[in-house]
C-alpha cells in the first residue's frame, strides 16, 4: 500500500544512539544519517509526518554523567535531562532529514519541537519506579551504583539498568504547535523521549517532575491527539514474537487486537524491550486508530506496505 497521507513514526532509543557505539557526537551523526535513509522513503512531497523517539541510552549517560560528577557540579533534574535528551536528538535527527530530503530532491523543512507531557502527580508510577533507562552493567556495578543512591533493576535478563518512575501520559502540552507545524507541510520530531514530565502546581503553573515517560504510550496518545489512523513502531527486530527465546517460540505477521491483548495477559512481552511497543498498540487501535505495525527501523517502508514487520488490527 502507498505511504499514508498522515503518519505516526515512533523510533526507538537504539535508534538514534545504539549499545554498539561509544557515544561520540560523530559517531551520532552517522547513526542519525542512517535513520534519515531508513526514513526518508515515508516522506513524500506533502504528507504528515510525525517522528517521535525513544532517549534511553543518551538520558541515561546523561545521569551517568552527573553521578560521576556530583562533588563538582550540581546535578539536574530529571526533567531538565529528559529536555537535554530531546534537544541533542533532535538537532541530529532534524539535521540528518533536512540533508537526506535536500539530496533526494525533497523540498521540504524539519523542525523538533521540545515537548512537555502532562502527567498526573499522585501517579503510582512515583512510589514504584520501574522503567530502565542507560547502560546495561552487572548485578555487582549494579550493587556499587544502588550504593550511591541509584535504584537499579534486572532488565530482561539483559543486565541491571538504573530505573526510573514512569507515569502516565495524560495530555501533550505543546499540540496545538505540533499540529501547526504539521499542517504547514513540516517534517516534524516532537514527543521525543516520551516528552518532558510535567504537572500543574499549586498555583495552576507547569512545573517538571523527576520521571521519564515512556516513547511509545506518548507516541499512541500523540496519535490519537491528533487523529492520525496509522502508528509506525519501528525498534531494532523485524516482527514480535511469543514465547520469545524458547524452543515454542513463534513470530507474529499479523494479530488481531484481541489476539494481541490475550498474549500480552499472558505475560509474552516484557517490560523493558517490546512491552511497550504492545501497550501503545492497543492503546492506538482500541482509541480508534486503524492499525499498528511494529518492525525494523532498516524496513520502514517494507514494514508500511505489509512486507515485514507485525501488523496489529481490528479483529
Amino acid at each position: 500500500m502507498p505511504v499514508p497521507q498522515s503518519l505516526l513514526v515512533a523510533i526507538g532509543g537504539n535508534a538514534t544512539h545504539p549499545e554498539s557505539i561509544r557515544g561520540t557526537t560523530e559517531e551520532q551523526e552517522r547513526v542519525a544519517e542512517r535513520a534519515a535513509q531508513a526514513l526518508l522513503p515515508l516522506i513524500r512531497s506533502n504528507n504528515r509526518i510525525l517522528i517521535t523517539h525513544g532517549n534511553g541510552p543518551v538520558v541515561g549517560k546523561i545521569l551517568l554523567r552527573m553521578m560521576l560528577t556530583r562533588e563538582q557540579i550540581p546535578p539536574m533534574r530529571l526533567d531538565v535531562c529528559v529536555a537535554h535528551s530531546q534537544g541533542g536528538i533532535g538537532y541530529l535527527l532534524m539535521q540528518a532529514l533536512e540533508n537526506a530530503m535536500r539530496r533526494a530532491g525533497i523540498e521540504r523543512q524539519a523542525a523538533c519541537v521540545v515537548t512537555q507531557v502532562e502527567v498526573d502527580a499522585h501517579d503510582p508510577a512515583f512510589d514504584a519506579p520501574s522503567k530502565p533507562i542507560g547502560a546495561f552493567f552487572s548485578e555487582p556495578e549494579a550493587r556499587a551504583f544502588e550504593a550511591r543512591g541509584w535504584r537499579m533493576m534486572d532488565d530482561a535478563g539483559r543486565g541491571w539498568r538504573h530505573c526510573v518512575a514512569s507515569p502516565e501520559p495524560r495530555a501533550i502540552i505543546n499540540l496545538h504547535v505540533i499540529r501547526a507545524l504539521l499542517e504547514s507541510g513540516t517534517v516534524l520530531i516532537a514527543g521525543g523521549g516520551g516528552g518532558i514530565p510535567v504537572v500543574r502546581d499549586a498555583k495552576g503553573d507547569w512545573q517538571g517532575v523527576q520521571a521519564v515517560v515512556d516513547k511509545d504510550l506518548t507516541s499512541a496518545l500523540l496519535a490519537r491527539s491528533l487523529g492520525v489512523p496509522d502508528l509506525l513502531l519501528l525498534t531494532a527486530v523485524d516482527r514480535v514474537a511469543i514465547d520469545f527465546n524458547t524452543p515454542r517460540q513463534r513470530y507474529l505477521d499479523q494479530v488481531t487486537l484481541a489476539e494481541l491483548r490475550l498474549h500480552q495477559q499472558a505475560g509474552h512481552f516484557a517490560r523493558g524491550s517490546m512491552g511497550p511497543k504492545i501497550e501503545a498498540a492497543i492503546r492506538h487501535l482500541e482509541g480508534g486508530g486503524r492499525r499498528a505495525v511494529i518492525g525494523h527501523l532498516e524496513h520502514a517502508l517494507p514494514a508500511l506496505a505489509g512486507h515485514s514487520g507485525t501488523h496489529v488490527v481490528h479483529g
